[in-house]
């Protein structure tokens, strides 16, 4: 057997071989290109919290908005009191932990002082009460504004906007205690599984309902107001992007649009920009690019369709 093949790297399956002289080299070669570039590796610093671990807490969040349909299902009044105590343990320490991971990342990176990641858990705690009295009414309109919908549990169940505002919900409480990054996660982990992209930092006010759902983008400063329905495709997002001194682009200033109470967006619909403000009660119809405010009431629509009739004889 010659020196070349000795040296090479054999699986028994069949499956991927390459010589150790090859191999060493790629490896050398791949580790150089993490080691150099630290905008896509993190070594010897500080961390991000951890994805798996905020599915999980995900996940748990469901089983506390709406126990009975997710988690545990041999629920009663009288296991309901320890059931929620063992949860709320549960998530405690599951939230500690990547809190604690984001607030002393962004320390790190700001230079700033300590957070105390224990009391950021409590208060988003205590906070549980009122997000589910959000959630209900989210369902509650959901039913309302979808006549394929046969009874709450299917929209619980299976309605895509509801999974997205349920996870949106809990992590803008996060977002509004000043977590960094870990609610920007749970929104992202929603969004990976409906389509439907709600930035934590929007503030959507009760009973709101996505219908269908995938494409639609709600931006960070976006305020939806009560009431409001948004069909699939719809995008409230910024008409441009102010720029600082250095050019580099400015952030966490005003950019995205305000719906006031009670407004419609059908599907396909765009609106732009940190002034633009529909009015309550309006009805923005399919496939409007608007960067414009309009008042209360009022119905946005494109240029009627024009139909002719082929003659079939000149075809």
């Amino acid at each position: 057997m010659n020196s070349k093949s000795e040296s090479r790297i054999d699986r028994p399956d069949g499956g991927f071989t390459v010589d150790s002289d090859r191999m060493s080299r790629m490896v050398d070669d791949i580790a150089a290109s993490i080691s150099g570039d630290d905008r896509t590796s993190q070594i010897s610093t500080v961390g991000g919290p951890d994805a798996d671990a905020v599915a999980e807490i995900n996940q748990r969040l469901r089983w506390l908005a709406f126990p009975g349909f997710f988690g545990p299902r041999e629920l009663n009044s009288g296991t309901l009191s320890a059931h929620v105590e063992g949860l709320i343990t549960d998530l405690g320490h599951r939230l500690s932990v990547q809190v604690n991971i984001a607030l002393h990342g962004e320390q790190v990176r700001q230079a700033s002082g300590d957070a105390d990641s224990a009391e950021v858990v409590s208060a988003f705690m205590e906070r549980v009460v009122e997000v589910r009295r959000m959630l209900s009414l989210d369902v509650q309109a959901a039913f309302d504004g979808d006549p394929a919908a046969r009874h709450l549990d299917e929209v619980i169940l299976c309605n895509p906007g509801l999974r997205s505002i349920t996870a949106h919900r809990f992590a803008h409480e996060l977002h509004l205690l000043g977590v960094p990054l870990l609610p920007r996660m749970m929104a992202e982990e929603a969004h990976s599984e409906t389509g439907i992209d709600l930035h934590p930092g929007a503030c959507i006010g009760e009973a709101f309902f996505i219908d269908h759902g995938t494409g639609v983008v709600v931006g960070e400063t976006t305020v939806v107001g009560a009431r409001c329905k948004l069909y699939q495709g719809v995008t409230l997002g910024a008409a441009s992007f102010d720029r600082e001194p250095d050019g580099t682009l400015r952030r966490g200033y005003r950019r995205h649009p305000t719906l006031e109470d009670d407004v419609t967006v059908y599907a396909g619909a765009t609106i732009l920009g940190g002034d633009t403000v529909i009015g309550r009660g309006s009805i923005v119809n399919g496939g409007v690019f608007l960067t414009k405010s309009v008042p209360a009431n009022s119905t946005v629509q494109g240029p009627k369709l024009e139909v002719r009739l082929r003659n079939l004889e000149d075809s």
